[in-house]
């Protein structure tokens, strides 16, 4: 996966990278994973509601186990604050340049 923020203007598919999720009402949405990045060693993934990509992203956490990666809520507070904050600077820096 390449680092760099999908949207509109990408000129790959981004097909591969759809997950169904399910909100807090039971609500199925299909994501797009749009980034990837690292904090404190940890992998995360940014994801798009594919149907509507005005909507904000959401971070999870990426989980391995064995051979297989999934996609784990971000439960703990701290943890949300400190990856939301990286996230921010990551995308601060790419504006920049």
């Amino acid at each position: 996966m390449s680092d760099h923020i999908h949207d509109e203007s990408c000129d790959h598919d981004h097909e591969d990278d759809i997950f169904i999720v399910t909100d807090k009402d039971g609500v199925e949405h299909e994501m797009v994973m749009v980034y990837t990045f690292e904090a404190n060693d940890q992998p995360y993934a940014v994801l798009l509601d594919r149907n509507d990509p005005e909507a904000d992203g959401v971070i999870f956490r990426i989980e391995e186990e064995d051979e297989d990666a999934f996609l784990a809520s971000i439960e703990d507070e701290e943890e949300w604050e400190r990856v939301v904050k990286i996230y921010n600077q990551i995308v601060e820096e790419q504006e920049t340049e």
